[in-house]
């Protein structure tokens, strides 16, 4: 019987042993998080381990309300040692959940603990994290050094003004891993929202430009488009939720949608998407003349329970996976760009797992054009990050496509101690190709695997971007 949690951890074959051992030291670069960037900019510390490790995380908050643990001791004000002793009550029992393998990957990368994470050692691990965090040598910056983040790129709104991130570029002469921004225009298509004319007067406050009509608007955003650029911003993220693309619509009719908007009148389905669908065709544009890469994030389906919704707000563990239909309108979004000969490098992520075939093969439409891995079915997203998810995601895109090509793993996190997920995704790689080696089904030629495990792990994602 395996010990839990050994060197040899989800390697069950030499040939994976050895592929692992080729790439466990790599940098990492995290093209896609929701880090805060005035922590980093500012090289925050913390109090203690319960508002480091528990703090904005909803992966654990679900996994303790499943336990029973009330909200008190979750997002409420009990004593943080109580909620940290109720996180480890919980974690005892959680058999197969990824948060238990990545939550003893965290305590062994940054604490050096090596025991079990339960109730009855609870006081012990809590007492031991906070003797290290209270060291003077103890913050984002060393937790982003130790494990070896080249760069990482946050989640910012257009109207944002970059500041930290300003800070962070002007600190980098110390060492500070690099942060660029990603450019994230949710609110702005959010036509339906009765959010919307308020957000636009702020982006217009941003831009310095009055927007009024659809020109303006899109000058606006030019004018974001350029200052992201220059604050080092080369990402764009949507949230598709689901992804909608009428070709009979025209400008003309965003712009009468966007008039109505503004004042405060009601939209038709067919306004809405005709504003959407002519949105996201400029700004896939605009994305591929100044060489960026586009995400397209699909099918969530965000604050199901409203009661919780009023209490706590967005974010905070009441999203789940959606179940639409959106493959034609996804195809005509693509075709649109790249019949205009303006379709961005791209990365496609569906948080529904039933879609896992059909973004692997979606991205074979448009992937040539000489480039290596243009389109790129982005790694198992949210509910799918576990084994089985990578597993699967690694399975299918090499039944489609090539492997070989993809960009690897990323974080989504919001959580400073996150980072031993891509050691755990390295591992799982790293097993994978170690058995259809071990199965006779590739060869065991070494300086190829290290390559191909090496290039998804790390150089694809440093080339791509």
């Amino acid at each position: 019987m395996r010990t839990f949690m050994d060197d040899h951890f989800l390697l069950h074959n030499g040939t994976a042993v050895d592929i692992y051992e080729s790439i466990k030291d790599l940098p990492i670069i995290d093209y896609h998080c929701h880090l805060d960037p005035k922590a980093i900019a500012e090289n925050a510390r913390f109090h203690n381990i319960t508002e480091l490790w528990l703090g904005g995380d909803h992966y654990k908050w679900r996994l303790m309300r499943h336990n029973g643990v009330p909200e008190s001791h979750i997002t409420g004000d009990a004593p943080d040692h109580e909620k940290f002793a109720a996180f480890c009550a919980t974690m005892q029992d959680c058999i197969g959940n990824p948060v238990f393998h990545w939550a003893h990957l965290e305590l062994k990368k940054y604490f050096g603990y090596d025991g079990n994470i339960t109730a009855e050692n609870a006081a012990e691990i809590y007492a031991l994290c906070n003797s290290q965090i209270e060291r003077e040598d103890f913050s984002v910056h060393s937790v982003l050094k130790k494990c070896r983040v080249e760069w990482l790129a946050t989640t910012d709104d257009p109207a944002d003004d970059l500041g930290y991130h300003k800070q962070i570029r002007d600190a980098n002469a110390h060492g500070v891993p690099k942060v660029l921004p990603t450019f994230r225009p949710s609110q702005v298509l959010e036509i339906e929202k009765p959010t919307y004319a308020a957000y636009i007067k702020r982006l217009a406050e941003a831009a310095n430009i009055n927007i009024t009509d659809w020109d303006s608007l899109r000058a606006a955003l030019s004018n974001r488009l350029d200052f992201f650029a220059q604050m080092g911003g080369c990402i764009s993220d949507h949230s598709l939720e689901p992804p909608v693309f009428d070709p009979s619509v025209t400008d003309n009719d965003a712009a009468k949608a966007m008039k109505k908007a503004l004042a405060g009148e009601g939209l038709s389905s067919r306004e809405i998407v005709a504003y959407k669908t002519r949105l996201l065709s400029w700004l896939g544009g605009e994305y591929y003349g100044r060489n960026w890469v586009m995400q397209l994030h699909m099918l969530v389906q965000r604050n199901n329970n409203s009661r919780m919704f009023k209490l706590l707000g967005p974010d905070t563990g009441f999203d789940c996976i959606a179940d639409e239909s959106f493959s034609l309108a996804l195809a005509r979004i693509l075709d649109d760009m790249e019949s205009r000969d303006a379709l961005p490098r791209t990365i496609l992520y569906s948080l529904n797992p039933t879609h896992d075939d059909l973004l692997a093969t979606m991205i074979g439409n448009f992937a040539g054009r000489g480039i290596r891995g243009r389109m790129q079915w982005g790694c198992p997203w949210w509910f799918n990050d576990n084994k089985t998810g990578m597993q699967k995601h690694l399975t299918t895109l090499a039944n489609h496509g090539m492997i070989s090509t993809f960009i690897g793993m990323l974080t989504d996190s919001r959580s400073f101690l996150s980072y031993p997920r891509h050691e755990y995704f390295r591992r799982i790689l790293a097993q994978q190709l170690g058995e259809w080696v071990e199965a006779g089904e590739f060869p065991r030629d070494m300086n190829r695997l290290s390559k191909i495990a090496g290039d998804i792990a790390y150089y694809n994602v440093k080339n791509f971007f």
